[in-house]
């Protein structure tokens, strides 16, 4: 069961709602969500009270972003068990909720195997539930610690390959704290950038096609005082072209043993765009985005979205100065049949480095790939 609260007018000058809580009412815990569908326009709590209502959350992208997806899969699992639901259950259902997002898996999997243990070492139900609401808790923290390393070797490495400063920077989709337990993944990039006096213009790619560029990282963009433009994605070429971009940084969905990314739609195009211009292609991603068990662009599952995303104005669920759009807002004739994928894949040649919370890779080959995960699985630098 999912319901709406705590409504609150949208402003620069505003604190932004966490993107995602744990919260303990007296009637029994519940996971909180900032539903992104309604943003820019309002910041709207939706509150989860079982896995269904948050599988439907996922789903309907309420909550999105590869390493948020990581945070509320575990903290999913960890709702199942505190409300005495089928853990195991509740664990398949969640990890079938996208299949793109390697992290949403990941998430499940550590919270669940918590709960796994405490139940094989004798725990009653109340001692299992506090094991994987502690590990949601503890993945939580690690991906704000991710955010910031990645945010401080992204800087790094732009100012290394663009020296002098003044940034200009191309993004895709939506990669700030709205996907993250920090301030994100590429995003979190360019708020250094422009935290440093380094950042002279971010360019903001719409996003088709649910718009996530324009309405949530404009939002972003705008609630940190950042220079920021927002174009639509097919103006990207003529952007490169004019020599306006120094340098275009995504996130990743997820990362192939051979370093290909599955990222947000429009991403591979970008790449193709950015080599032809030499300008640097750089992803920015935690190493939980890794997923060694894929092995190359081709094994990637891409997700397909509902043709209506494309045939209406925006999805049902978006809500467009106060009114929902979709079932009166065509922007194509009745029947048309719509290609929706939600990714793109774009290979390791395109790619001039991979940032992670572990440094950044460049060259990206699949040797480099397998190292960052051994180190990140060691802990070590």
């Amino acid at each position: 069961m999912a319901d709406h609260h705590a409504q609150t007018p949208v402003g620069a000058g505003l604190p932004m709602l966490p993107s995602l809580r744990w919260d303990e009412p007296p009637e029994g815990p519940v996971l909180v969500l900032l539903d992104q569908t309604r943003l820019p326009v309002e910041e709207a709590e939706l509150v989860c009270t079982d896995v269904p209502a948050l599988v439907a959350a996922i789903r309907t992208l309420a909550v999105r972003g590869a390493p948020l997806l990581g945070i509320a899969g575990a903290y999913g699992v960890a709702l199942a068990a505190a409300r005495g639901f089928d853990v195991e259950d509740a664990a398949e259902q969640l990890a079938r909720a996208r299949p793109t997002a390697v992290n949403l898996g990941y998430g499940v999997r550590r919270a669940r195997d918590a709960h796994r243990a405490a139940c094989a070492r004798g725990s009653g139900p109340a001692v299992a539930a506090a094991a994987a609401l502690d590990e949601a808790r503890k993945l939580h923290a690690e991906d704000a610690e991710a955010s910031t390393r990645m945010a401080g070797f992204g800087l790094a490495l732009l100012d290394e390959l663009l020296p002098g400063g003044g940034h200009r920077i191309l993004t895709h989709c939506n990669t700030g704290a709205l996907v993250s337990g920090g301030e994100g993944t590429a995003f979190a990039v360019a708020l250094s950038a422009h935290r440093a006096g380094r950042l002279r213009r971010l360019w903001v790619d719409e996003t088709r096609p649910l718009l996530q560029g324009a309405r949530l990282t404009a939002y972003e963009a705008a609630r940190n005082g950042m220079a920021y433009t927002l174009l639509t994605d097919n103006a990207a070429g003529s952007l490169l072209a004019a020599g306006e971009v120094d340098a275009v940084l995504i996130g990743a969905d997820r990362i192939a043993a051979d370093g290909s990314v599955a990222n947000k739609v429009g991403s591979y195009p970008l790449a193709v765009l950015a080599k032809y211009h030499h300008v640097p292609f750089v992803v920015v991603a935690p190493t939980t985005t890794i997923d060694l068990a894929t092995r190359d662009g081709a094994s990637i599952e891409v997700e397909q979205r509902p043709g209506h995303e494309v045939t209406e104005l925006m999805a049902p669920q978006v809500v467009v100065a106060g009114v929902e759009a979709g079932g009166g807002m065509p922007v194509a004739p009745l029947g048309t049949q719509a290609y929706n994928p939600a990714f793109d894949i774009t290979p390791p040649e395109l790619v001039t480095a991979i940032v992670t919370e572990r440094g950044a890779l460049s060259p990206v080959t699949g040797d480099g790939i397998a190292e960052l995960t051994v180190r990140s699985r060691r802990g070590s630098d």
